[in-house]
């Protein structure tokens, strides 16, 4: 996976020849896919830029030249002339595949430390550049997972390297200029944990973040001392998560310890860190969740979410008074940015809905005022007030209200007829909330309603929406999905045979799991690498993610029960003797999340079992990974082509 000029030869001419037939079964949708390709590459801004971030008397950003594939990452000083940093451009020059996995300055701003990924294999190697040479140094790191963070000295870096299998195991800290092992600084003894490496908003400590789905553990060490040992902050338990900042004297800690399952914020004197010394600053409310907290010297500042609606709430730490950012409508997104500056005033944070493109504010917390710092440009012309965003509740089998948010032109409003795209996720308690997306105008504006399900799995109802869309409960999520075709069918918002179920990687998994269930309400399908070899992938311990995923299906390799539950849903083991609808499914050879093998023996078992004529496609991109290809054109070709054949399948031009 690591490597796709490695590919077993018979395999390669396999996944090629599946490649030419999904070109011969779509021969016919090349002009279609030429127009959508324009029209979505018409919606983006070329030389789009980000709003430059402060740090001292340094402003920096990314932008993008016109006609460029990949971001550069930029400075201005006092004087105002541009530093371009990095290129990405002309480090993807020549390459096959390349990925920037993430970039951070030291703090003198002598050094830009980043990390490259040259397969989609998401193994990557730490490189160094000096700022004022604009050189690379000779230190490169390789084996990494694009974790990474500066110390205060400027040349110490702490990071985390991967091992055979895939897995981030250990914390290394490497010294500029220094040759030999690194010294390790922690190891993961389990397997199934994630490791990443931070620093608190402060600036004062380094962190090492060891956590799965639904337990986390975090070690601390001075920022001026990163030869120190680690401090455990909690020794981890079973169930339970935090994560910290700290203030003067004082540790802040979002947890869920104590009972709050939808979180709690607690303090705790720096040098008294144990729990039953964690005092409750912000108290748990069941249903509403506190997704994050932003930690500055004079506020907390804590994003939460109720109802799949998120709420930004700033928290003043003098004298407790708070209050919440006012949004203009129902649906809609918003996410926080932390910036470089711990004392400020200023908070930025995103906001978008399906209507309305993305706006970044500098907001005020002490004046309650905001600042539209950028709105996303669409250069071949939007109307927000030529759409609509609604709303519905669909009830699932059990009772249970389901969000569902749908997004549609004004002049086209649904009926039994309409066409509607139905996206669905469900897993590892993400949540989807209704976003702007200038590429779904493609298929809006051709009478197309887009709806997404906040199925259980997801946490848009708190934590308890994900506990009951995992484990033993993870048909929830399938039935959830289903009671919302079933409603927006019922609702005469669509039609039998008028849908196009569409999810990818875990939402992959719920779309051939009610393909399997309900073939005969879609009209079309689209899985993105899905999922769907979970009992196999789940009995293989080799594999990278199989260890950290048993907490989120269980262990059919331990527990029988797990077997059995996980092989009633497991699409690839459920494909009927049936009518399947239309379906695209896609894979990348060096995905390490979802290995190739699982959609391509899908497609081949579907097409051996189905007893319809209903193209089964697979197609598979044999340079890139989980994320598709690395450059912003080479995606929209990806999106044209899924367009088109859901277009197709549709019978809509």
């Amino acid at each position: 996976m690591r490597d796709p000029d490695r590919l077993d030869p018979a395999i390669r001419e396999y996944l090629v020849a599946e490649n030419a037939y999904a070109d011969a079964v779509t021969a016919d949708t090349r002009a279609l896919e030429s127009a959508l390709f324009t029209e979505l590459r018409g919606r983006i801004r070329e030389d789009d830029a980000s709003v430059p971030l402060r740090d001292g008397t340094w402003y920096y950003y990314s932008r993008y030249r016109e006609g460029g594939q990949h971001p550069l990452l930029c400075r201005r000083g006092a004087e105002g002339d541009e530093q371009v940093l990095l290129d990405g451009d002309a480090e993807a020059a020549d390459a096959a595949y390349f990925r920037l996995g993430g970039a951070e300055h030291s703090p003198d701003h002598r050094y830009l430390a980043y990390a490259v990924d040259a397969a989609g294999a998401e193994v990557f190697e730490i490189r160094v550049r000096d700022l004022e040479t604009g050189e690379d140094l000779p230190d490169r790191i390789g084996d990494c997972n694009a974790s990474f963070v500066w110390a205060a000295d400027s040349c110490t870096l702490l990071y985390t390297r991967i091992d055979g299998d895939h897995r981030s195991r250990w914390v290394h800290r490497h010294t500029l200029g220094e040759r030999g092992p690194d010294p390790l600084v922690y190891e993961e003894q389990d397997a199934g944990f994630f490791l990443g490496v931070d620093k608190t908003e402060s600036g004062r400590y380094l962190l090492i973040d060891s956590h799965d789905h639904t337990t986390s553990e975090v070690y601390y060490l001075p920022a001026d001392d990163p030869s120190a040992r680690p401090t455990v902050f909690a020794p981890r338990r079973a169930g339970t998560e935090y994560g910290i900042a700290d203030r003067g004297e004082a540790w802040y800690i979002l947890t869920n310890a104590g009972d709050a399952e939808d979180f709690r914020i607690c303090t705790a004197p720096l040098d008294d860190h144990a729990p039953e010394r964690w005092r409750t600053l912000v108290a748990h409310e069941p249903g509403r969740l506190i997704q994050g907290m932003l930690l500055f010297r004079d506020y907390l500042v804590r994003q939460e979410l109720q109802d799949a609606v998120p709420r930004i709430v700033v928290h003043r730490l003098e004298d407790g008074a708070e209050h919440a950012i006012e949004f203009p409508e129902a649906c809609y997104s918003v996410g926080l940015s932390a910036g470089f500056e711990f004392v400020t005033d200023t908070l930025r944070f995103a906001y978008s809905s399906f209507t309305t493109p993305a706006e970044v504010y500098d907001y005020d917390m002490a004046a309650r005022t905001r600042t539209l710092r950028k709105r996303q440009e669409v250069p071949s012309g939007h109307d927000p007030a030529a759409y609509v965003s609604e709303r519905l509740t669909a009830l699932a089998p059990d009772g249970e209200a389901v969000p569902v948010s749908l997004f549609h032109r004004r002049d086209c409003p649904p009926g039994p007829d309409t066409p509607l795209l139905l996206y669905g996720y469900g897993a590892y308690g993400i949540s989807d909330l209704p976003s702007f997306s200038p590429n779904r105008l493609s298929l809006v504006d051709r009478g197309v309603t887009y709806a997404i399900a906040h199925v259980r799995g997801g946490m848009e109802r708190g934590y308890r929406w994900y506990r009951e869309g995992r484990m033993a409960d993870k048909p929830n999520t399938f039935s959830d999905y289903i009671a919302s075709a079933e409603t927006l069918i019922g609702e005469g918002r669509t039609g039998r045979g008028r849908l196009v179920a569409h999810g990818g990687s875990a939402g992959g998994m719920l779309v051939g799991a009610v393909l399997n269930q309900r073939p005969e309400l879609f009209g079309a399908a689209v899985a993105d690498v899905p999922f769907v070899d979970v009992l196999n992938t789940m009995l293989d311990e080799t594999l990278p993610l199989t260890p950290p995923e048993w907490p989120e299906w269980g262990n059919p390799l331990d527990d029988e029960t797990a077997y059995f539950r996980i092989l009633s849903y497991s699409p690839y083991d459920n494909v009927a003797e049936q009518a399947y609808p239309p379906l695209l499914v896609t894979a990348g050879v060096s995905d390490p999340r979802v290995t190739y093998w699982e959609p391509a023996k899908w497609v081949a078992r579907l097409r051996a079992r189905a007893t319809g004529d209903a193209p089964l496609v697979l197609r598979t991109n044999m340079s890139a990974g989980h994320g598709g290809p690395g450059g912003r054109f080479q995606y929209l070709e990806e999106v044209a082509q899924r367009y088109a054949f859901i277009l197709r399948a549709l019978g809509i031009e």
